[in-house]
């Protein structure tokens, strides 16, 4: 299968690709990147060496679009992946909205003249803000919790958000954003008559991460832990016990492939969290305790300071893709923990490299 990756270089999609070659299906893969994130060039020569097609293009350019080569599915990995974008002093808002939402709109142009089919990675993030903050929680060793003892909001168990739950705003410009995406990604297919898919993914993270104290938590926490570099407990008291999920994307290939081989299905199906789960979840101070048996004593200051948008827990619920394909994860959080350590201590300057200009 002919397969296009946007934003093929960043850490999702270098490691999407090289996963679907090493699957020995003989996808003939291509890809694209404008290369604005620190680090992606450092992916360039591996990607090209595996035989990858590479082109430089920008997503929110339209006109760069027109010479890629026709493809039977693409792989919308491109975007701006913080909650804070636009709002944050560092990127503007007409930024994200032009890459991340824009952006897809030339991605299904490109689908529209081809004839190809879609899968977008989209995000918890498109989850509504005010019943996830407004939700009662408590602290079990060391990581929030859904209380017991309150009613739960519709869309939300002990096993995470699922699908049904609130998408109303606000969600955050960046939610906003992949929300609309997937809208029209919807519409796009439906009117066009071509594929569509939206996976709605938990924190992806994994080794080579350019991990940002406001995206790639994980890998950003393990390399600062490492180089004993200033962390913080932001809000929430400033104990660290805010949970999120994690999931490598390697282990998003089976279900691609699955969707790529599928035939129509109800539009009602073409949208589901993709996630490791309640098994994978971890609170900030639960990654310090692991960092800590890694590499040793480090200080962590507490700062009680709110950020906008953050959430003290969001864990999402797969079940729906489970069902669907079948799907389920199979790494672990120690084991994705551990690879980014391992390539935290062959990399020792990785921060750096990764840091925002």
């Amino acid at each position: 299968m002919r397969i296009l990756i946007s934003g093929i270089c960043g850490f999702v999609g270098s490691t999407l690709a090289k996963s679907l070659l090493a699957s020995g299906r003989g996808h003939q893969l291509y890809g694209f990147d404008n290369f604005i994130r620190p680090g992606s060039e450092s992916n360039r020569a591996e990607l090209k060496a595996l035989g990858v097609k590479l082109f430089h293009a920008d997503l929110r350019a339209a006109s760069d679009l027109e010479t890629l080569p026709a493809v039977d599915f693409v792989i919308d990995a491109a975007a701006n992946p913080s909650v804070l974008a636009g709002v944050d002093g560092k990127t503007s808002s007409r930024q994200l909205v032009e890459h991340n939402l824009g952006g897809t709109i030339n991605l299904l142009e490109y689908c529209k003249t081809h004839k190809a089919g879609f899968i977008l990675l989209s995000t918890s993030r498109v989850y509504s803000i005010a019943p996830l903050a407004n939700l009662k929680v408590v602290a079990v060793n060391d990581a929030f919790a859904p209380a017991t003892d309150a009613a739960l909001p519709h869309g939300v168990s002990a096993a995470g958000l699922d699908e049904s739950f609130a998408t109303t705003a606000p969600i955050s410009l960046y939610g906003s954003t992949k929300l609309a995406s997937e809208a029209l990604a919807l519409e796009y297919g439906e009117t066009f008559g071509f594929p569509v898919f939206v996976n709605r993914c938990g924190v992806l993270a994994g080794a080579g991460q350019f991990g940002r104290a406001d995206q790639g938590i994980f890998a950003y926490w393990i390399n600062a832990w490492r180089q004993k570099r200033p962390l913080k407990y932001l809000g929430f008291g400033g104990h660290g016990h805010q949970v999120r999920d994690c999931l490598h994307p390697r282990d998003l290939i089976p279900l691609l492939e699955k969707q790529m081989a599928a035939p129509k299905i109800a539009a009602t199906d073409r949208i589901a969290n993709v996630s490791g789960g309640a098994a994978s979840a971890m609170s900030l101070k639960q990654l310090s305790e692991w960092c800590a048996q890694r590499f040793g004593p480090h200080q962590v200051v507490s700062d009680g300071t709110m950020r906008p948008f953050d959430i003290a827990w969001i864990v999402l619920d797969s079940t729906k893709a489970s069902r669907l394909w079948p799907w389920q994860p199979t790494l672990k959080t120690t084991a994705i923990l551990e690879e980014i350590a391992q390539h935290a201590d062959q990399h020792p300057g990785w921060l750096d490299l990764s840091a925002p200009l």
